[in-house]
């Protein structure tokens, strides 16, 4: 879940803006949910620069989705199928309104426990975004699900987005860190799988 950048704190017009894209410079609604803070724009323009060859037609699973942004930001940059996870029902239907809005047919929002549903046999994905609610100890049971029950296709990109007290995050040893960077309390990783 994610929380500073474009978001207005505290008001009623919470939005998260579309960098790029199909849907450039799109505002949409975010539901105010503590402790949600969408990804920043400046962030998100790092990021998806890292990704640009590597989305098309690319399927993406977002881990803890919050307000939607890293979603449909990979939507926006023609993903090919994107499943968002998220445990609050209002952040959820929020999202879930976002795609409509949008008319994208190729996402789904799971109104779902993300270690649930990682707890079970996947199929892989070829991008997965993992920015869990800061300070809660989430980031290495997420990892070591990702990987052990066949969530990641061979050469999976993981991004990884976390407080930058951590530092970096134990990852299972065929993950090669692709790219980093820090900006505020963040700190934000690229790896590759293979």
């Amino acid at each position: 879940m994610n929380r500073n950048s474009a978001i207005k704190v505290g008001s009623k017009s919470n939005f998260i803006r579309i960098n790029s894209g199909k849907w450039r410079g799109k505002k949409l609604p975010v539901k105010n949910v503590k402790g949600l803070r969408p990804t920043t724009n400046r962030i998100k323009e790092t990021v998806f620069n890292w990704l640009a060859k590597d989305l098309y037609q690319a399927k993406c699973l977002d881990v803890f989705a919050g307000s939607g942004a890293l979603g449909l930001e990979a939507l926006s940059r023609q993903a090919g199928h994107v499943t968002l996870l998220e445990l609050d029902k209002g952040a959820a239907s929020q999202i879930q309104l976002n795609l409509n809005t949008l008319k994208i047919n190729n996402a789904i929002v799971l109104n779902i426990d993300a270690f649930s549903y990682l707890s079970q046999s996947g199929q892989p994905f070829d991008v997965v975004f993992i920015d869990p609610p800061f300070r809660n100890n989430l980031l290495s049971n997420i990892i070591d699900r990702l990987d052990k029950n066949c969530w990641l296709s061979p050469s999976a990109l993981i991004y990884i987005e976390a407080e930058k007290e951590l530092g970096a995050p134990n990852v299972p040893l065929k993950w090669n860190m692709m790219k980093e960077k820090k900006a505020g309390q963040v700190s934000f990783r690229l790896y590759q799988r293979g």
